[in-house]
């Protein structure tokens, strides 16, 4: 049984072999119009223990600790051919299991860490994977196919679906065997599972068919019960009742909430009461690497923290404390008080979920959204990288101009614009 229509750009399948010929696909797509190749995605990966740079610092990167891939059929309608009935069919049919896109606990696909770690898994499996927010249940459940010989028949639409787990890492100092330094990409916070999926085929298979084993097509097959007195009586042409077998499996692929642990949204534990805070003897500029523009408080509460130029006006709005510092495996982790307005530096609760959410400060309090992380270059540099402790996004700017915003970017910034010299005053 073969069909006749042409392959679509959506992923339709003419062969049999089709379903496993998509394993050797070489690229990554969020859409036909987004695709990049996976090789290229491929060269860019990091490991941990990877050498890394300065402008390094204010950046992070996925990578892939696990991966499974799994055939799943995601339409599924028995269907009965009799003589005299074959040719062109359009047949309609019900979903079987719903696949989301998932990276996190949040369940959404948000921020470039997000799409950049689905990225490295289709690069890690030369598959085409969906690397934006999209579920299988917003694909249309028609599937028309030409029908060569009577049978019982299995219409389906499938993918594979492709879970696993990911960690984060970030550029930090990290001492040599023989006491020299040097930058290193090193496991951070920020760790979960991810759910995507390939591109969607469609076919038609008969308990007869022979198929590629651990197939979209053999996957099909077997909801077919072959063994069932369904698929062993006649039916009239048309749709069949669904087996035993095809009920049982509908249950049980029901979409389930994301699973595996994340460091990525932790738990905020703020409270109202403002904090009492141990902070360090100096004080500090937050520049931008030999220019004269740095982080400065806002005086006003609706306000965030910009790049400005140190003035005799600045009333110690630009001059930072580190308070309640603590340090693991060589990452500072600390808060940042102001000395001008007596607050401290803080992602506002109602956007800390947005890309580019901007920087702030407000009344000290014990809040993870206002705990960072500072990562260092090595020692006789002091050059650093920020990360907040909630949310793990990178804090940056978007250009370099006075009365710039500083935000968060989930995977920092590439160009650099993210890595701060932690200036004495």
């Amino acid at each position: 049984m073969r069909p006749t229509k042409p392959v679509t750009r959506t992923g339709r399948t003419l062969l049999a072999c089709a379903a496993s010929a998509a394993l050797a696909t070489v690229g990554l797509a969020a859409s036909p119009a987004s695709a990049v190749p996976a090789k290229s995605a491929a060269a860019t990966q990091v490991k941990p223990g990877d050498v890394c740079t300065a402008a390094d610092l204010g950046t992070r990167r996925p990578y892939i600790k696990t991966t499974e891939v799994t055939p799943e059929i995601t339409h599924f309608k028995g269907w009965y051919v009799t003589q005299g009935t074959t040719g062109y069919q359009s047949v309609t049919t019900s979903t079987q299991t719903t696949i989301s896109v998932s990276v996190g606990l949040n369940g959404n696909v948000q921020g470039s860490f997000a799409v950049e770690t689905l990225g490295t898994v289709g690069a890690s499996l030369g598959l085409n994977v969906q690397v934006n927010y999209s579920s299988t249940s917003s694909e249309s459940n028609t599937v028309t196919w030409n029908f060569s010989r009577p049978g019982y028949y299995g219409v389906y639409k499938g993918t594979k679906k492709v879970t696993g787990t990911y960690g984060s890492l970030n550029c930090n100092r990290s001492q040599q065997g023989d006491g020299s330094w040097a930058l290193r990409w090193i496991e951070g916070p920020g760790s979960g599972s991810f759910t995507t999926y390939t591109t969607l085929e469609e076919g038609a298979v008969r308990c007869e068919d022979t198929v590629p084993p651990n197939s979209i097509m053999a996957k099909a097959r077997s909801l077919l019960d072959c063994a069932s007195p369904t698929a062993k009586a006649g039916h009239p042409a048309g749709a069949v009742a669904p087996t035993a077998k095809q009920t049982q499996d509908r249950l049980a692929q029901r979409p389930a909430p994301p699973a595996g642990t994340s460091a990525e949204q932790p738990k905020a534990t703020g409270r109202a009461a403002q904090a009492a805070l141990t902070c360090q003897p100096g004080a500090y500029r937050i520049d931008v690497p030999g220019k004269p523009l740095n982080w400065s408080a806002p005086l006003l509460a609706n306000d965030g923290i910009r790049l400005r130029v140190s003035t005799i006006f600045s009333a110690h709005l630009d001059n930072w404390r580190l308070c309640d510092v603590t340090e693991n495996n060589g990452v500072l982790e600390a808060t940042l008080w102001n000395w001008g307005n007596g607050g401290c530096a803080t992602v506002p609760a109602n956007i800390a979920n947005q890309e580019q959410a901007h920087l702030t400060t407000a009344t000290c309090a014990e809040d993870d959204l206002q705990r960072f992380y500072i990562y260092r270059d090595v020692p006789g540099s002091a050059k650093i990288g920020v990360q907040n402790k909630y949310t793990g996004s990178m804090m940056g700017h978007d250009r370099y101009g006075d009365g710039e915003l500083i935000r968060q970017y989930s995977s920092g910034r590439q160009d650099g614009t993210g890595t701060y010299t932690l200036t004495g005053v």
